[in-house]
C-alpha cells in the first residue's frame, strides 16, 4: 500500500518512474528519479535518500525513461493501479508529474532531451494542460546551456520549478546543504531559473538539536525574499514545508520538526513581504 508516508523509488520496480502519494497536492505524484545512483551535488541533512553520495546522475537511457513512463500511464489511467495499491477512491487522480529522485536532477548530462520525453508522453496522454508539471531543483547547475534549454522548453509545456532555498546565509547554507554557496550566487541563479519558467522558492524549516532556526537566520531569509522583489524577479511565491518523514542522514536524530505555531508565524512573516505563501505542515 503507498501512502503520503512511504515514498519508495521502488514500490513499482522501475528504474526511473515511482509513484508517490503526496500530502501537499491531495493525489497521486509521478515521480520521475534521474539520480538512480543517489548521488547528488548537495547533501541536505534533512534528506531521505539512503546512502548519499556526491556526485553527478549517470547518463539517462532516454529509450528506458519514455518506455517506463508510458507504461506507467497507461497502467494509471486505463489499468488497475489504484486498485492493486490500495488508494482511497479521493486520492485516485494524477496531480502532477514530478522530476525529483534521489539527488539534483538537472545534473543529468541530457536534462533538455529529457524534458523532451516528458512532455511527448504527457501530451500523448492527454495530460498537458491539466496535471502539473514540477522540477524539484536546488539550482546550482542552471548556468549550463542544456539546463536552460531544459527549464525554457518546461516553461512552454506548462511547467514550474521548486527553486529550493532553505536559508539565505552563507553559514547556513554550509550547515543545511552541505554546499558553499552565498545568498547573491543563489539570487542570480534563482533569476535565471525564474526568467526561464514559472518558479517557486521551497523552504524546509526544522529544528537542530531542539532548536528552531535562529531570529537571525529568519531575517535574512525575510530580507533575501525582499532583494528578489527589489530586483524584479517574478517569482511566483513560497512553498513553506516542514519535517514530515525522517532524514536518512548522519544528523537524523538531532532533527525535529517545528511546532505548527512557529510555522504558522513565520509563514505570516512571509506573506507580510507581498509573496504568496503555501504552508504543508
Amino acid at each position: 500500500m503507498l501512502t503520503t508516508t512511504n515514498h519508495s523509488r521502488d514500490s513499482v520496480g522501475l528504474t526511473y518512474v515511482y509513484p508517490v502519494i503526496s500530502r501537499r497536492s491531495g493525489g497521486l505524484s509521478i515521480g520521475i528519479n534521474l539520480n538512480p545512483n543517489n548521488a547528488c551535488n548537495w547533501r541536505c541533512i534533512y534528506c531521505q535518500v539512503p546512502e548519499l553520495q556526491r556526485g553527478s546522475a549517470p547518463v539517462t537511457n532516454l529509450e528506458l525513461l519514455e518506455t517506463e513512463l508510458r507504461g506507467f500511464l497507461d497502467d494509471v489511467l486505463h489499468g488497475d493501479f489504484f486498485q492493486r495499491f490500495d488508494i482511497p477512491p479521493a486520492q485516485q487522480t494524477i496531480r502532477d508529474i514530478a522530476i525529483s529522485g534521489n539527488g539534483e536532477p538537472t545534473s543529468a548530462p541530457e536534462f533538455n532531451r529529457v524534458i523532451a520525453v516528458l512532455g511527448a508522453a504527457a501530451g500523448d496522454a492527454d495530460l498537458l494542460g491539466k496535471i502539473k508539471l514540477v522540477l524539484i531543483t536546488n539550482g546550482s547547475l542552471i548556468r549550463r546551456d542544456s539546463v536552460q534549454n531544459g527549464l525554457a522548453h518546461w516553461g512552454e509545456l506548462g511547467g514550474e520549478v521548486w527553486f529550493k532555498l532553505d536559508t539565505a546565509t552563507e553559514a547556513g547554507i554550509q550547515r543545511i546543504n552541505g554546499i558553499h554557496h552565498t545568498p547573491a550566487s543563489v539570487l542570480r541563479n534563482l533569476e535565471t531559473a525564474a526568467r526561464l519558467c514559472p518558479t517557486w522558492l521551497q523552504t524546509c524549516q526544522l529544528a537542530v538539536d531542539g532548536l528552531p532556526p535562529s531570529a537571525k537566520e529568519r531575517l535574512a531569509y525575510l530580507d533575501f525574499l525582499r532583494s528578489i522583489q527589489t530586483q524584479g524577479i517574478p517569482l511566483c511565491g513560497v512553498l513553506l514545508y516542514g519535517l514530515a518523514r525522517p532524514s536518512m542522514q548522519a544528523e537524523a536524530e538531532r532533527l525535529s520538526a517545528l511546532p505548527a505555531a512557529w510555522m504558522e508565524a513565520f509563514a505570516e512573516e512571509i506573506r507580510q513581504t507581498g509573496l504568496e505563501t503555501r504552508l504543508s505542515i
